[in-house]
């Protein structure tokens, strides 16, 4: 890690070095971790405090590791290493990923937005590497603690950064920019979510535009120009903004959509370039918005059609995120990772690309606010004309149940449960060959333990 030295650590964080030999602060870390069980030879370990585990109860064991230093606000009664002592842990964390961002000399794109950051950050991703070494968030390290690790985590061997970054308040992403000091920004939308501390959708465009805040003077700026609120931003920043979508005047929009299902997508790109017949094998129609943006960047950063095309076949499914999963006679769509509004509307608009039944597993929608009864009412009413069987399962989910109802076909079935605990016994009773199953809440929820027992079960 370029310039990650000790004595560099120390004033950037500034901390006071113990326990150091002659000679020892001019060494290079070769990696920083806040788990000790990651430690490996050379690697600087920051001692945390959460609310379970102390990271200074692990300071002697990763000096056994062979680590080369370590951050701690406590200093240990002896130390076979270097200790550096700060005041915060996790500022210091931010501190020293906000100074190795500003050593790199490639392109950094900072992504956000309420829904599709994740798939988006793959796509561009999954892009970029038919011509660049792409280094990427991996997970959910999006926050205050994920995107310093993100950053850290970064070679010298790669030529672009693609880094989420997500939020749920103001100022943090006035945090994060500060960090990760973006090139190039990717804006997917603008919808209700984490409006206990935001407010409203306009508050959600205020917390977001923080991004802007650390924007390099002569970056772009990319948004999904048929969203309502994104497109205000167009007057400020006039020529460094390229809009896409479907809607006409975007600068980059797709055409001739045709879907295959849960097999993908095809459209035409037109716009700033031409792009016939272009294959997406991710399923649902919010994922033409994430090749869209994709290809904007793309275009932004050199890549011919043909890269563009080939990269389009490298995007990794995420799991948890519309992942669909192929079982014996049946199919599971696992997004189950979080939920809003939003997603929950696109995840029951990729079921209705399914064979056989369709059957929706939902559950609890968090940090929504006062709302919150109001959105899973509109939920529930979404769902009730477009599936078979409808399963709403948690306490905010009774106002789910209570829209289908009101609201529902005179097939549909609509069911509640308080706990998942009951669901599995009622799945194996009522599964036929064919059916497609969606699995989807937030991620406290844990629905991702309905994923993995389904895939026992079935």
């Amino acid at each position: 890690m370029k310039n990650i030295t000790i004595e560099n650590i120390v004033k950037v964080c500034q901390g006071s070095l113990h326990f150091a030999k002659e000679g020892v602060q001019n060494k290079e870390a070769s990696g920083v971790v806040i788990d000790s069980r990651l430690v490996e030879e050379n690697y600087i370990f920051i001692a945390t405090r959460g609310e379970r585990v102390d990271g200074h109860s692990f300071i002697p064991g990763v000096f056994e590791k062979k680590a080369l230093a370590v951050i701690c606000e406590q200093l240990p009664q002896k130390s076979e290493g270097p200790c550096i002592l700060v005041e915060d842990s996790f500022k210091a964390l931010r501190l020293l990923a906000k100074f190795y961002r500003q050593t790199w000399q490639i392109p950094v794109i900072g992504i956000t937005g309420s829904v599709g950051k994740t798939s988006t950050k793959e796509f561009v991703a999954g892009v970029l590497s038919a011509k660049y070494k792409v280094g990427k968030t991996q997970g959910n390290y999006n926050n205050e603690i994920g995107l310093p690790l993100t950053i850290l985590s970064m070679k010298e061997e790669h030529e672009v950064a693609v880094l989420e970054m997500g939020i749920s308040d103001f100022g943090e992403m006035h945090r994060l920019s500060e960090m990760a000091a973006p090139d190039y920004c990717i804006l997917t939308n603008i919808g209700e979510c984490h409006l206990e501390n935001l407010g409203d959708r306009q508050g959600v465009l205020r917390a977001k535009s923080e991004i802007f805040d650390f924007l390099n003077p002569k970056g772009k700026i990319f948004i999904n120009g048929d969203d309502d609120k994104l497109i205000t931003l167009k007057e400020q920043w006039k020529d460094r903004l390229i809009t896409f979508g479907r809607k006409e005047g975007n600068d980059l929009r797709a055409e001739k959509e045709s879907s295959r299902g849960l097999l993908g997508s095809i459209c035409d790109i037109v716009g700033k370039t031409q792009l016939e017949r272009l294959s997406i094998e991710l399923p649902g129609e919010h994922m033409i918005l994430n090749a869209l943006a994709a290809t904007a960047v793309a275009l932004e950063l050199g890549l011919s059609k043909e890269e563009i095309r080939e990269g389009m076949t490298k995007v990794e499914k995420v799991s948890g995120r519309s992942n669909i999963i192929e079982l014996t006679d049946c199919v599971l769509i696992d997004d189950c990772y979080n939920a809003n509004p939003v997603s929950m509307k696109a995840a029951i608009d990729l079921l209705q690309w399914a064979n056989g039944r369709k059957i929706a597993v939902l559950g609890d929608m968090f940090e929504l606010g006062e709302k919150e009864k109001e959105l899973h009412y509109q939920i529930g009413a979404y769902a009730a004309d477009k599936v078979d069987i409808l399963i709403c399962i948690g306490t905010l989910s009774r106002q789910m149940y209570e829209g289908a109802q009101d609201h529902k076909k005179e097939k549909t079935e609509i069911i509640y449960m308080e706990e998942k605990e009951k669901l599995y016994h009622y799945l194996t009773t009522i599964k036929k060959p064919q059916d497609t199953f969606l699995i989807k809440a937030s991620h406290g929820m844990g629905f991702s333990v309905v994923v993995s027992q389904l895939e026992k079960l079935f």
